[in-house]
């Protein structure tokens, strides 16, 4: 069996050669028809788009993305080519809810919050929403919850709409999927019309897709402080990202929000289980993220303790500095453990 797969998914080439007789690794985006022509089984990011002009007349059969979104999937065309495919939901969840957890906790110190006095909207309450809605209730927000697909499902309950969280919220995030069509369509849910409809002068925070948001309507209530704030993992037109955007938000980091070393050995585990099963093939292999080099954390409490993990703020200057440098530092993206990780000893 012969796979292709990005050369930026960690913690796989032992594992694969207990499984594949012939392995290609590759630059996401250097993917070509002549590169694929004769693989049985394609592993991708979002980079690399897998579609009519990339596998027609290959002999793929299966496509694993070792990520939750599949919008660089053509799910039309894989099923009429008979093409089996696969993403990896909730396999960074608890990552982006990391990543949401510090920089809520740096916009607080930074702009003299109160956490506990504000009210939060989450759009998108999957995997990533409700683990974000966990690490809100712990601060001690009111939470709104937004989630048009789980609302039809299970009635409107729990659940607010789009204008209640635009009145009553100091922080909205998105944590919806990108469709660009449809009944549930998200592409510019964000746009001058909801940004026109908000009361509360919010922190907007994105780490979902960067064409949820409309850049230049948020920008525009940027500039007419319709909105405090913004915090952007997620950019529009990747890796060629607003310039004027990254300066005026209060953190940008390039699409690394999801990207501990604990959500990307999830996402490379459960790619290659689907792999193993889809060709019947018994998979001995353990996957596993790297030890920190300073596991045991020093802390004043557990706020502190947080922020030692993990602090958005350096991925954030690094992508200011060096806009152009988008692709490299999120290829190169250093190891980022989660709280489990972890022993945390607090000072007397």
């Amino acid at each position: 069996m012969k796979i292709i797969i990005d050369n930026k998914i960690p913690y796989i080439k032992e594992a694969l050669q207990r499984i594949a007789d012939e392995v290609i690794y590759a630059p996401g985006k250097d993917f070509t028809p002549e590169l694929v022509r004769d693989a049985d089984a394609l592993i991708v990011r979002t980079r690399t788009h897998c579609n009519r002009e990339l596998l027609e007349g290959s002999r793929v059969k299966f496509i694993a993305t070792a990520t939750i979104g599949f919008d660089h999937i053509d799910t039309e065309y894989c099923k009429r080519a008979g093409i089996e495919w696969t993403n990896a939901p909730g396999c960074n969840s608890a990552s982006v809810a990391q990543y949401i957890q510090s920089s809520l906790l740096v916009w607080k110190s930074v702009r003299n919050k109160r956490l506990d006095e504000l009210a939060i909207g989450i759009i998108g309450v999957g995997n990533v929403g409700s683990k974000v809605a966990k690490v809100a209730q712990n601060f001690g927000m009111r939470v709104l919850l937004n989630d048009l697909p789980r609302e039809e499902k299970e009635g409107k309950g729990n659940f607010s709409s789009l204008d209640k969280i635009a009145k009553e919220c100091d922080i909205i995030t998105f944590h919806v999927p990108l469709y660009k069509e449809g009944k549930y369509k998200t592409f510019h849910l964000a746009d001058e019309n909801f940004f026109r409809s908000l009361k509360r002068k919010p922190l907007i925070i994105n780490t979902s897709r960067g064409e949820v948001i409309e850049t230049d309507a948020l920008l525009n209530a940027l500039n007419s402080l319709a909105i405090s704030d913004a915090i952007i993992d997620v950019w529009e037109h990747e890796p060629e990202i607003n310039q004027e955007l990254l300066d005026k938000i209060i953190i940008g980091t390039p699409h690394i929000a999801g990207y501990s070393a604990d959500g990307k050995a999830n996402a490379t585990r459960m790619s290659l289980d689907a792999i193993c099963n889809f060709f019947q093939i018994d998979g001995d292999y353990e996957i596993k993220a790297p030890v920190p080099a300073f596991p045991i954390i020093q802390a004043k409490s557990h706020e502190d303790a947080i922020l030692q993990i993990y602090n958005p703020v350096e991925d954030s200057k690094r992508l200011k500095a060096h806009p152009e440098l988008f692709e490299t530092l999120r290829g190169d993206y250093p190891l980022r453990r989660e709280e489990k990780a972890y022993t945390i000893k607090y000072k007397e």
